[in-house]
């Protein structure tokens, strides 16, 4: 696979306590590569929340994408996820996933 096939997602979770967790759900998808960013707190911060970068190729986000409903839902609280591709973002909640699914697997398969 070359440099220009793979696609990048960012997720953010408000709890970063989740992050771990988060990574090891994902890294269990064929494909795809999970890592952990540190923040970068913006003019008059004083920090900022970590990130996971995932990156793969259309069908590995697309199936990494599928099993976060999956995540959220084993999830004993309420927990948001916020995705970032293209410029675009989405937040995942356990109320909204199958609302939002479809629009996210067509803009991967794009």
């Amino acid at each position: 696979m070359t440099a220009e096939d793979r696609r990048r997602i960012e997720l953010a979770v408000p709890e970063q306590k989740e992050l771990a967790s988060l990574v090891k759900w994902l890294a269990t998808t064929p494909g795809v590569e999970v890592s952990r960013v540190a923040g970068k707190p913006g003019v008059g911060e004083q920090g900022a929340l970590d990130t996971l970068t995932v990156l793969g190729g259309s069908g590995a986000l697309i199936a990494a994408v599928r099993v976060l409903p999956q995540y959220l839902r084993s999830r004993r609280t309420g927990l948001r996820i916020t995705m970032k591709f293209r410029g675009e973002e989405f937040t995942l909640e356990a109320t909204n996933i199958d609302d939002i699914m479809p629009v996210l697997e067509r803009l991967l398969d794009d």
